[in-house]
């Protein structure tokens, strides 16, 4: 008999999704500039929904999915910053634009037949839950998609930063930066056609080589709580649900004691 009869004949219906994922939780990274398309700015509708449809094709793998998403196209604080705005000031605004971008992807998701949640870190009850670790975890548990919003909820920290911690709050198996190149490289691939594609690096191999896919902060964060760190594609048609089927995909960071 079967494991998932002999589930059912105890009474446990068992999904069957759940033995398709070698991860259990995620925690998903998206950079705002991810949504705008070819635009200047803003959200192309278009992308929104391709992106939702690659968060729903992911979930039907069976793994639970938690979104942090950036406001780069929208507001970056740094750059309002070097233009002569207090950093503070520009960091909080670009956290409400982190907060814009969440609920359009939440609308975006449900629209894919998902039950999503919005949890802030600035608090804004019209619009968003407070973070809150336990009410995440559990939405999570019963199949919900949870999007993370307003960073950490502190200046000087980056949306990187915040989704290697909620990553760690969570007991997330593995963090995922999605982003539009399908790994990291030894340079920029869209400059330099001698670059290569690495498989696999450590956390210092990164921080040595200074290598832009995450802030230090955020890469050492990973390090200090032994989180992987998978960058890919976003953009690549089913890359992500690839990635939790335990398919090779992308550029892994980790320690080096996981099976790849």
């Amino acid at each position: 008999m079967t494991e998932e009869a002999a589930a059912v004949v105890a009474g446990h219906p068992v999904d069957a999704r759940a033995h398709a994922t070698r991860y259990r939780r995620v925690v998903l990274k998206l950079s705002g500039e991810a949504l705008m398309g070819d635009r200047p700015f803003g959200i192309a509708p278009q992308v929104l929904v391709q992106v939702a449809a690659e968060i729903a094709r992911a979930h039907r793998v069976g793994t639970q999915i938690a979104v942090v998403v950036g406001g780069g196209n929208i507001f970056r604080g740094l750059a309002a910053a070097e233009q002569g705005l207090s950093r503070v000031t520009g960091d909080y605004m670009g956290m409400l634009a982190t907060a814009i971008n969440a609920l359009a992807l939440r609308d975006a998701i449900q629209g894919q037949g998902l039950e999503t949640r919005v949890q802030s870190a600035i608090e804004m009850h019209q619009v968003a839950e407070p973070f809150i670790r336990g009410r995440a975890i559990r939405h999570l548990e019963k199949g919900r998609v949870v999007i993370f919003s307003a960073g950490s909820g502190n200046p000087y920290f980056t949306t990187d930063t915040a989704a290697a911690l909620r990553a760690a709050e969570i007991g997330a198996d593995l963090l995922i930066k999605a982003t539009k190149v399908d790994g990291i490289y030894s340079a920029d691939p869209r400059l330099d056609p001698d670059a290569t594609r690495f498989a696999r690096l450590s956390y210092l191999e990164v921080l040595n080589r200074g290598l832009q896919v995450m802030d230090s902060t955020a890469i050492t964060l990973c390090m200090d709580n032994r989180l992987p760190v998978l960058v890919l594609d976003l953009f690549t048609e089913g890359s992500i649900a690839r990635a939790l089927r335990g398919e090779p995909t992308g550029t892994l960071v980790d320690d080096g004691s996981a099976p790849w």
